[in-house]
């Protein structure tokens, strides 16, 4: 047998981040969904001065749970431990350990795909000793290797303008989503990875979450839930259709959004006197988990068929929120929309001013797909930034004074 051929390695947003964590930090906790590239991203920048554990296999998480002080002393930092969730019983005594040396930054590195038991036990365990980082599934900068492109709107930050793909290439890489082995692998079959995903991650991480008894039932909830991504939330409706307790429905959402398997959008409110809708919205966090949720396999179908709008407003928003998330900002991200049905898709609190924008699927931008824009502005006047119509094509125009068409790809 021939030596396996190198995988590419993907460079992240988040390095830079990272690694300046590691500097000031005793401790760093890296989360995130499973496979988004967390261990990689890891052994990549410190495997040479850490020494790596996997706490996955049944033998070393039971000799972490069964003996935490001889365990770390067995092996002393620098360490990276790896899917701390397995063995939460460690980080008491790795509080033991940084406090014995709280001025030593960069001993321990842990990764954990469970966002709310694991972040339970951290703030007990490590408040004020460790940086929490996430890292989403690759973003479009990171697969175009521009990791540290800016957004569009953010003054003064590096801006690389790409080459829009062309519309199949556009949608045949929302089929295959964010996942990096997918992208490392592009022969890999995206219809099986994404059920083998499904089966084995989400559900083994839903039954540690939550006592979810029925599995089956759980599927058809998810799949379910696909069906109404980037849509106002009616949890009645929802629990209705699937004949179970609104109760439940609240907590497999929690579960969901706690594994960062999706992401729940809640309207924006400021007080410009107009009743707002206060239902919330929910995407998929991987694209390619929704359409495969969604039944989609060839991109034609992806772009023409009743998801289509719903699909091309994941990306984009992903692609905002996965920006800031990967520079260690939580994003400020909302929908806005007035009872008396005037909306933008998205709105980015930047702090200072608000960016309002609308994701179209014809790459033929029109003023008239402006309108939602256009009032927006009027309901904040100086706080309204220039608004953006993003759109799957490769146009760049001016559509009136309050926006600009832009590609996606120049995001």
């Amino acid at each position: 047998m021939g030596d396996m051929p190198q995988v590419k390695y993907i460079r992240r947003t988040l390095e830079s981040v990272i690694r300046r964590a590691v500097r000031e930090f005793p401790a760093v906790v890296l989360t995130g969904p499973r496979q988004s590239g967390k261990t990689t991203l890891l052994k990549h920048l410190f495997e040479k001065r850490h020494t790596y554990v996997s706490l996955e296999p049944p033998d070393v998480r039971a000799a972490a749970i069964s003996d935490p002080r001889g365990f770390l002393s067995m092996y002393s930092a620098p360490v990276i431990f790896d899917e701390i969730q397995y063995a939460p019983e460690l980080l008491p005594y790795i509080k033991e350990a940084i406090d014995g040396d709280r001025n030593r930054a960069g001993q321990y590195l842990l990764t954990g795909s469970q966002n709310l038991l694991l972040m339970e036990s951290v703030s007990e365990s490590l408040a004020g000793r460790a940086a929490i980082l996430r890292l989403l599934p690759l973003s479009g900068r990171e697969i175009n290797s521009t990791p540290q492109a800016s957004l569009r709107w953010e003054p003064g930050r590096k801006r690389t303008r790409s080459k829009s793909p062309s519309p199949s290439a556009l949608w045949k890489g929302f089929l295959r989503g964010g996942y990096p082995e997918l992208t490392t692998h592009p022969k890999r079959d995206i219809q099986l990875w994404h059920a083998a995903y499904v089966q084995t991650y989400l559900e083994r991480d839903v039954r540690t979450l939550k006592q979810i008894g029925d599995l089956t039932q759980f599927q058809k909830f998810l799949r379910a839930l696909a069906a109404r991504n980037a849509q106002l939330l009616n949890l009645t409706e929802l629990s209705r259709d699937l004949g179970i307790a609104v109760n439940t429905v609240k907590a497999w959402l929690s579960v969901l959004e706690t594994s960062y398997q999706i992401i729940v959008l809640r309207p924006f409110f400021a007080n410009v006197g107009k009743r707002l809708v206060k239902t919330p919205k929910v995407y998929f966090t991987d694209l390619g988990t929704l359409c495969y949720l969604t039944g989609l396999k060839d991109p034609e179908h992806a772009a023409a068929g009743p998801m289509g709008g719903a699909i091309m407003e994941t990306a984009v928003l992903m692609e905002i929120i996965k920006a800031y998330v990967h520079r260690g900002i939580e994003p400020q991200v909302y929908f806005w929309r007035t009872s008396a049905g005037r909306e933008v898709d998205i709105m980015v609190d930047t702090g200072g001013q608000l960016v309002p924008i609308e994701v179209k699927l014809s790459a033929t931008p029109k003023q008239s797909m402006a309108e939602g824009i256009e009032s927006f502005s009027k309901a904040f006047g100086s706080r309204a930034a220039k608004g953006y119509v993003v759109h799957p094509g490769s146009v760049r125009l001016p559509l009136g004074p309050d926006a600009t068409a832009l590609p996606m790809s120049d995001l």
